[in-house]
C-alpha cells in the first residue's frame, strides 16, 4: 500500500490531556497474536467514531446510543475485512459533548491515533469512519500521517471548518438530504472547499436514513464499507458487497 506523505498543518494543536481509547474488534485470541507480533502485522487499521452532543462534559453513558449505531458499522467491515490483517477499532471518547473550543472528541481521536501508533504501528494506514460529531472529529484530525481517508456519515461541518489539512486524502460524505440535525449542505459545501485543497473528495447523497441512518440502514453499511475497502485497496469478497 501507498503511503500518504505527512502534514505539516495540523488544525488541532497537542494538549488538552487527551484519553481517549479503542475497543478492538477481533477474537480475543486473534487480537493477541496480532498485536503480539505473533502473526504478521496488521496491514490496516480502520477506527469508528460515534456521534454524540454539541455541548456536555460528563461521559457517555453506559447504553451509548450512537455508539450503538455505529456497531454494525463496525461489523460490516470486519465482516469484508475477514481474510485479512486489518484491526476495526471503535473510539472510546470521555465526554458526550464537543464542548466549543475543546474539541474533545477530536482530541480522543487523536489520542486514539497515537494509540495506533504505540501499539500497531506508526506506518500502518488508517482509515477513520464517523458519524455525526464523530464525523467532524474525523475530519479534524486527517492531518494525522496514518490516515488514509475519512468515509463521514452526516458528519456536523459547521461553517469555516479547516480543510488545508486534508490535502492528499480521501474524503467520502454520505449524507441524506433530509438529514435535519445535520445539514447536508453543508458536508457538501465543506467538501468543496476540501476539494479546492487539494483532497480527492466524494458526495453520496443518500436516498434515505436522516440522520440517524436508520431507513435503508443496509445501504448505508454497505456503501461505507465499499468505501473503506476502497481506500485500502482491499477488493472486496465475491459477494460480500452485493446487493440484499
Amino acid at each position: 500500500m501507498s503511503q500518504v506523505p505527512p502534514m505539516d498543518t495540523d488544525p488541532l494543536a497537542p494538549g488538552g490531556g487527551a484519553a481517549g481509547r479503542i475497543v478492538w474488534r477481533r477474537s480475543p485470541r486473534a487480537l493477541a497474536r496480532l498485536l503480539s507480533g505473533a502473526d504478521a502485522a496488521p496491514e490496516a487499521v480502520v477506527l469508528i467514531l460515534h456521534g454524540g452532543r454539541s455541548e456536555a462534559l460528563t461521559p457517555p453513558p453506559r447504553l451509548n446510543l450512537p455508539a450503538v449505531r455505529m456497531r454494525p458499522f463496525s461489523s460490516e467491515i470486519a465482516g469484508a475485512t475477514r481474510a485479512r490483517r486489518v484491526l476495526v477499532g471503535e473510539v472510546r471518547y470521555r465526554y458526550r459533548g464537543w464542548n466549543g473550543a475543546r474539541s474533545d472528541a477530536a482530541r480522543d481521536a487523536r489520542e486514539a491515533l497515537a494509540e495506533v501508533g504505540r501499539t500497531v504501528g506508526d506506518d500502518v494506514p488508517v482509515v477513520l469512519v464517523g458519524h455525526s460529531m464523530g464525523g467532524r472529529a474525523a475530519l479534524l484530525v486527517a492531518g494525522h500521517p496514518q490516515v488514509r481517508g475519512v468515509v463521514a456519515l452526516a458528519p456536523w461541518c459547521p461553517p469555516g471548518e479547516p480543510v488545508a489539512h486534508l490535502a492528499h486524502r480521501r474524503v467520502v460524505v454520505l449524507h441524506d438530504e433530509s438529514d435535519r440535525v445535520t445539514s447536508a449542505r453543508q458536508s457538501w459545501a465543506f467538501l468543496d472547499r476540501a476539494r479546492r485543497a487539494g483532497a480527492t473528495t466524494e458526495a453520496i447523497s443518500m436516498p434515505s436514513g436522516g440522520h440517524a441512518m436508520v431507513r435503508g440502514a443496509r445501504a448505508w453499511h454497505r456503501t461505507t464499507t465499499a468505501a473503506v475497502l476502497d481506500m485500502l485497496e482491499i477488493p472486496p469478497a465475491q459477494g460480500d458487497l452485493t446487493p440484499r
